[in-house]
């Protein structure tokens, strides 16, 4: 969480955290509940044996489309890289070719 960027807007200053945050059953923790909180962070957590995650979809939907998108890049599935620095790259260099191949359509 702390890595987040500042967000852009359109109105006021840029933002430094999201206002919600949207997580499956995994998440559901007293941990992540309290980091949230200490953050001022709104979580939508599923809560275990008592909802299911199916509301979630909607939201996770884009997120788990994009990484299979970037799975798809042999170079990131099996990680060859031994410096994170190099990795971040090459994740960088995929995903603008993905948006490439999106946007050309």
């Amino acid at each position: 969480m702390q890595g987040i960027p500042k967000i852009r807007s359109r109105r006021g200053p840029r933002r430094r955290k999201p206002a919600k945050l949207h997580a499956d059953k995994a998440y559901d923790i007293p941990d992540c509940h309290r980091a949230l909180r200490e953050r001022r962070i709104g979580d939508r957590i599923a809560r275990r044996g008592i909802e299911t995650s199916a509301r979630l979809g909607r939201h996770r939907w884009a997120i788990e489309r994009t990484i299979a998108w970037l799975g798809g890049y042999r170079r990131l599935t099996l990680r060859y890289e031994r410096h994170g620095h190099l990795f971040a790259a090459f994740l960088a260099l995929d995903a603008a070719i993905t948006c490439y191949k999106k946007l050309a359509n």
